[in-house]
């Protein structure tokens, strides 16, 4: 038994547990080098994007459909809860798993609110703009681009919710403590990524 497993039975852990064994440590390479493919083609549907933002086929522009009140709302509690993710995994490392999983609950709430906002945002579009996904390719290269952004938004309200209930089953261990680990940096990711979304998409088209 190693270590981080003897202190793990004794109902204590590592500083870090999740780098605690080696399981753990190659989780958290291998998702760095996930990220790295998902960059790589966030990349591409932005170069895409920003090919395709002017052929507009006599549909509304981006300067005539975006409202930016909206996106700042949902920029800012997306970008809290990348900050209530971190608070998270400093609860990990004081090996408070009650405040862990609360901390948790409240980014999947922050950003379930986002993904609201994100949807009716698109129902806006298509009900009052009719600005749909065929329109124009500067439509098709915007619903891809965004959207592909909120089903990750929608995958990480998953993941996080299945590892609340894995914490409250099998409690804060060297075994889980990677899993939640790689969430927040998965979700730091996506956070990351709108960011540059609210940058290209929303600011750069309503600046022209």
């Amino acid at each position: 038994m190693t270590t981080a497993h003897a202190e793990a039975v004794k109902g204590t852990l590592p500083h870090e547990p999740e780098k605690a064994t080696l399981e753990g440590r190659n989780k958290v390479l291998a998702f760095w080098l996930f990220l790295g493919g998902e960059a790589v083609l966030f990349g591409t549907l932005f170069a895409t994007f920003l090919a395709l933002r002017n052929q507009t086929n006599d549909g509304p522009s981006a300067n005539e459909l975006f409202h930016l009140p909206l996106v700042a709302a949902a920029t800012f509690l997306l970008l809290v809860s990348s900050l209530t993710s971190v608070f998270a995994i400093q609860a990990m490392h004081r090996n408070r798993p009650a405040l862990l999983r609360s901390w948790l609950l409240v980014t999947v709430v922050l950003g379930a609110a986002f993904l609201g906002l994100e949807i009716y945002e698109f129902s806006e579009y298509v009900r009052h703009e009719k600005f749909g996904m065929t329109t124009s390719a500067f439509s098709s290269a915007f619903y891809t681009l965004v959207g592909f952004h909120g089903a990750h938004v929608a995958f990480g309200i998953l993941w996080i919710s299945v590892l609340i209930g894995q914490l409250v089953r099998k409690g804060l261990t060297v075994v889980t403590a990677p899993k939640i680990y790689v969430s927040a940096m998965y979700w730091h990711f996506i956070d990351v990524v709108w960011v540059f979304i609210f940058t290209v998409v929303y600011l750069l088209g309503k600046v022209g």
